[in-house]
């Protein structure tokens, strides 16, 4: 016997409200791109331009990110029972694997620019610099009022934190070049926003190959569900117990129950699948739960059980 008890958790909603803020913010990336661009050729500062280069890569991202949003509002068909929610992770993965290129690559180049520190009008670079860093604080208040709602949003915000970063590094390099004249500012700073974007955008995509290979969410204990599922009245066993995650913010439990024989003749196994359900939404903060409940003897004869 099989109960399902679920919810959209307001994913609906939440994208609906993701999107705007997206929208907004792949707007300012573009412009600050097209700025950027005309800065570097203006002062001919490399460093402007490999910035250009990782806003690319940022609006790209954010193109994507706002493209999962719009998806994962499509309905749930018969060949897709859970829509497109799982398109946010991987649109979140998409952007992990360009930032974790960029990272490198600032990296690489930086150490390439100590060895041949560029010629720059460090005065036009400022000012282009001071420019992108405008937007992007705007792009970061408009992000942070969203950013820990999925994965999706979450990368976009750190893209957006990656370019302030980085334009912050752009006008710290063009201050010590124009002041001290220190023309290896420009490949420190470059390193310095490399070793910050690597091991954040690590962590992230950790996180994604997490949801993708339905791995046991991190802040779901399933000793701890097992324990409350047996401490509940009528149960006997638990086996084949799992936890997953459709989406970064949809989080899945299902297991297997046994149950006394008694419960499928006086009544016991609705207010169970109550108990069992609410344990798991107030606990462990997962909505969605499926129990399949089992006498005694059911698992002699089923196939492929685990524990």
């Amino acid at each position: 016997m099989g109960h399902d008890h679920g919810h959209d958790h307001g994913l609906g909603a939440a994208a609906v409200t993701h999107r705007g803020p997206l929208a907004w913010v792949l707007a300012i990336s573009s412009t600050i791109l097209v700025v950027e661009v005309v800065g570097a050729f203006l002062s001919g500062s490399l460093a402007l331009l490999a910035d250009a280069g990782h806003m690319l890569t940022d609006v790209a991202g954010l193109s994507m990110a706002l493209v999962a949003a719009t998806l994962s509002l499509r309905p749930a068909t018969p060949e897709r029972t859970w829509g497109y929610h799982r398109a946010e992770v991987l649109a979140a993965a998409a952007q992990a694997s360009l930032l974790l290129a960029v990272g490198v690559f600032v990296i690489v180049e930086g150490v390439r620019r100590l060895l041949e520190p560029p010629e720059v009008q460090s005065g036009l670079m400022a000012v282009f610099a001071v420019v992108a860093l405008l937007g992007n604080a705007v792009s970061i208040l408009l992000l942070s009022r969203i950013q820990s709602g999925n994965l999706n949003t979450r990368a976009a915000f750190l893209e957006v934190v990656n370019d302030a970063l980085g334009a912050l590094a752009v006008l710290v390099a063009a201050l010590l070049i124009t002041w001290v004249g220190w023309l290896r500012a420009d490949a420190v700073t470059s390193i310095a926003i490399g070793l910050l974007i690597v091991p954040r955008t690590l962590r992230l995509l950790r996180e994604t190959v997490d949801v993708l290979l339905e791995a046991t969410p991190r802040d779901v204990d399933l000793t701890e569900v097992r324990e409350h599922i047996l401490g509940a009245s009528h149960v006997i066993a638990v086996h084949d117990l799992h936890a997953s995650r459709v989406s970064s913010d949809l989080p899945i439990v299902t297991a297997h129950v046994v149950v006394e024989d008694d419960c499928f003749h006086d009544g016991h196994i609705p207010p169970l699948l109550d108990e069992l359900q609410s344990c798991l939404a107030d606990h462990f903060d997962v909505a969605h739960s499926t129990f399949q409940f089992e006498p005694a003897g059911h698992g002699d004869h089923e196939s492929g059980r685990h524990d």
